[in-house]
């Protein structure tokens, strides 16, 4: 009779990278979700925040180990951000700041 190891990260890796274009970006999009359920979860009995809470039922009780379950269940989705309209919109802010410090100055 043959049994089924328990890897040692639940949910297995295999399934985790067919969520992500590479390894690179499973590690990244799961470290950022873990600081926000982290920072969620130090922010609890302050009132109502901005933070998003987790969005999977989890016995674990790490940050990185509920973002992983979070991406296994498809509830996180990795974007794609076109990084030359995102210098036009860095420039776009960076000459809105320099017009009002020229109309302040003036």
């Amino acid at each position: 009779m043959t049994w089924q190891h328990d890897t040692m990260m639940n949910p297995p890796i295999e399934g985790l990278l067919e969520r992500a274009d590479s390894k690179f970006r499973l590690v990244t999009l799961g470290a950022k979700r873990a600081r926000q359920i982290n920072s969620y979860f130090g922010q609890l009995g302050d009132g109502p925040g901005q933070l998003v809470p987790p969005q999977v039922t989890s016995v674990a009780r790490k940050p990185l180990s509920i973002a992983f379950e979070e991406i296994a269940a498809d509830k996180i989705e990795a974007v794609q951000i076109d990084p030359e309209a995102l210098a036009a919109e860095a420039q776009a802010e960076a000459d809105a700041i320099a017009a009002a410090a020229k109309s302040s100055g003036e």
